[in-house]
């Protein structure tokens, strides 16, 4: 199944998808989080054939929901009144540390990390979901 990883943010969005055989988790993109966002989303659910989407769900060390994950929460409502495409939700804690500890040996500037730390936090709940779902 192919799957797209949502990692919603307030100002940039990462996006991360994976093949046909939820081997391969591959960032895609970090796109503005603007009134436009899901209808991008949609745009790359139809050309890259996405079967289902992965929200990186923001909870707080102790489980519970806080205002980010609210938001996330109701993003996603927005998004199941538009599409039939499953959603699911990821724990996404210390997803984007996880992300920056992967840029550390990447020769980038400052602003190159920030550009790309959005779709690898992406690609790093995605990978989550997808060991998860093995494990099962």
């Amino acid at each position: 199944m192919r799957y797209l990883s949502i990692d919603y943010g307030n100002k940039i969005t990462g996006l991360a998808i994976c093949d046909q055989t939820e081997t391969i988790v591959s960032p895609l993109a970090a796109i503005s989080t603007s009134d436009y966002l899901i209808g991008k989303i949609i745009e790359i659910i139809k050309t890259e054939n996405v079967e289902a989407l992965v929200l990186g769900l923001p909870l707080n060390m102790d489980d519970s929901v806080g205002p980010q994950a609210k938001k996330v929460q109701a993003f996603a409502e927005q998004i199941k009144k538009q599409i039939d495409t499953p959603v699911f939700f990821q724990d996404e804690r210390l997803s984007t540390f996880a992300a920056e500890g992967k840029m550390i040996d990447m020769d980038l500037t400052r602003k190159g990390k920030k550009r790309r730390i959005d779709a690898l936090a992406a690609a790093e709940i995605l990978q989550a979901f997808l060991d998860e779902k093995r494990s099962r």
